[in-house]
């Protein structure tokens, strides 16, 4: 028996066309049981049709849609705003329209059209600062990331993760920076480079650091914050003076999806205001829907609400592009030598 939805679940068509389709979703790895519960098995039990989901990190994936673009094999790609930009300019994803999406009216403004041109909508997106130990130091601006309680316990993220360039971007602005290539921020970095625990790879690496006390604070995104509040430590997330930074992560279809109809239906379920209540209540991801009520607990986890989204420092995707090799350039010669 078919599950029953409200709003835009309920539009899903169940004819013979739809139900031997199938959708094949290029994403990350992560939560992905979140996402099997929430998002894939009741959108198959609506539609009739195959969720098929390929994971990777955005390089890998957008090198495969690269490599297979004379014969896709994906039908809808999520991204970093920046890498969705990437994959776009390189001819690989096609321009939505969102007449085709029920949801759109319901995201916040800055998650409908993220990179111009409609290129992509929003799914999600999350702040990023700094993870600390309230009881050891305090955090009240990015450059305080030097500050002597700290020496040899910081952990900073690689400039080569996602959470590398927002770092250095806050730390550039927090420092006075002027120049696009964020060289105050890499010269702040480098000085302090060898008081850094480690310059991470892995954000999963994060509480374990800090529950052997081998560092006192660390640059993160929200949505590794429920895994360090359930240390039971006294953390704080810090709220800087110069602001937050953060990202956000986009939903593309595929230039040349052979199920472009359905990748669409799929896209907007993902957008409805269950399906991202539903993903935020199990702490998936932090919702773009403005509808999405949440209350006081499950939200404290999350990136949430309009004026929240207000309040975040983002680099332009297209700086972001623009700016990055000069960016890893910068901390090649100055920071991992």
């Amino acid at each position: 028996m078919r599950l029953a939805f409200t709003g835009a679940v309920a539009l899903l068509l169940t004819s013979t066309a739809v139900s031997a389709q199938t959708v094949t979703v290029s994403t990350y790895g992560i939560a992905q049981d979140g996402f099997k519960k929430h998002l894939y098995a009741p959108f198959e039990a609506a539609c009739g049709c195959k969720v098929v989901v390929e994971v990777g990190n955005s390089g890998e994936r957008v090198a495969k849609l690269d490599a297979r673009k004379a014969n896709p094999e994906v039908d809808v790609i999520a991204l970093t705003d920046f890498d969705a930009l990437d994959a776009s300019n390189k001819g690989l994803t096609e321009t939505l329209d969102p007449k085709k999406l029920t949801n759109y009216s319901k995201l916040y403004e800055f998650a409908r059209d993220p990179l111009g041109g409609n290129k992509g909508v929003g799914y999600t997106y999350y702040s990023t600062s700094i993870a600390y130990r309230s009881d050891k130091v305090k955090i009240e601006s990015w450059a305080d990331l030097a500050k002597p309680e700290l020496k040899g316990r910081v952990a900073l993220p690689n400039i080569t993760t996602s959470q590398g360039p927002l770092t250095l971007f806050m730390v550039d602005k927090a420092v006075g920076g002027k120049t696009p290539d964020l060289a105050a921020g890499i010269d702040f970095v480098a000085k302090m480079k060898g008081d850094v625990t480690t310059f991470y790879e892995r954000g999963s690496q994060l509480p374990q650091l800090l529950q052997q006390e081998e560092i006192y604070a660390a640059v993160l995104g929200r949505f590794g914050w429920a895994g360090i509040k359930k240390l039971g430590m006294p953390i704080a997330w810090a709220t800087p003076k110069e602001g937050q930074s953060g990202g956000m992560n986009v939903l593309q279809l595929v230039k040349g999806s052979k199920n472009a109809d359905l990748a669409y239906k799929f896209i907007d379920f993902w957008l409805s205001t269950e399906v991202q209540t539903k993903l935020a209540q199990d702490l998936v991801d932090s919702p773009v829907n403005a509808e999405v009520k949440l209350d006081d607990a499950v939200a404290e986890n999350l990136t949430y609400g309009s004026d929240t989204a207000k309040s975040l420092a983002l680099i332009p995707p297209a700086q972001l592009l623009e700016q990055r090799k000069a960016w890893v350039d910068g901390w090649n010669a100055k920071i991992a030598r």
